[in-house]
């Protein structure tokens, strides 16, 4: 079964671009992580204003087996390029987890 794991990041009021650009900087980080299947970094719109990192992975083992990965530990203690005397883009952070129990694609090519 598909396990979804998303990271709600508090990002203070300015901080959405830079938040940005460091997730782009190490864009592709996680793509070869046995089992990820999708990343999406969500920007709010509307009614909130925490980003959403969604990910898919393969399996709930898979997802905390990156989580104990170097990379994962190097890519975040990083964050991405940030210098030391730079303040963090995210404030706070709390993972969300579940498991696909229905979905459907879209079986038409989009525009």
């Amino acid at each position: 079964m598909t396990y979804i794991a998303i990271n709600v990041l508090t990002v203070p009021d300015g901080a959405g671009e830079t938040l940005e650009q460091r997730f782009a900087a190490r864009k592709g980080s996680v793509d070869t992580a046995p089992g990820f299947l999708s990343f999406e970094l969500l920007r709010p719109l509307s009614g909130t204003p925490d980003y959403l990192v969604l990910t898919r992975w393969r399996s709930q083992p898979d997802f905390e087996a990156w989580t104990a990965s170097q990379s994962f530990k190097h890519g975040h203690a990083t964050a991405a390029g940030r210098e030391p005397k730079q303040s963090p883009a995210a404030t706070g952070s709390t993972i969300w987890s579940f498991e696909v129990a229905q979905e459907s694609w879209a079986t038409h090519p989009t525009d």
